[in-house]
């Protein structure tokens, strides 16, 4: 039985210190998606991000937090190959950092990938 993956964004608004979901984002990978490297995934879920909330992140720093450490090396780096290169193309327009936070702490991540 074939394994579906699927991804999720949801950007948090800090409100007297308790970070607070505004808008959820989820969908199922394409089938070619599903054959991707697991950074590719989580890059790919990045750019997914970005663009479902484009209207509130234009002309704004944010941070993107990711339970995947080496998309913390994305934009600091060279991508390996041209797939990363081209998310990572899509990804410069925005004014972000990545921060990585431990899979324990990313409760948000595991609900919205179990929705698709």
């Amino acid at each position: 039985m074939p394994r579906i993956f699927g991804i999720g964004a949801l950007p948090l608004q800090d409100r007297d210190g308790i970070l607070m979901p505004c808008r959820y984002a989820s969908r199922k990978l394409l089938p070619r998606e599903s054959r991707y490297s697991a950074t590719e995934r989580e890059a790919s879920a990045l750019v997914f991000a970005v663009t479902q909330f484009q209207r509130y992140l234009t002309f704004k720093h944010f941070i993107l937090q990711t339970d995947h450490k080496p998309l913390s090396y994305l934009r600091a780096g060279f991508p390996k190959n041209a797939r990363l290169m081209r998310l990572a193309l899509a990804l410069q327009e925005f004014s972000f950092q990545v921060v990585h936070i431990p899979e324990s702490e990313n409760v948000h991540a595991d609900v919205l990938s179990r929705l698709c």
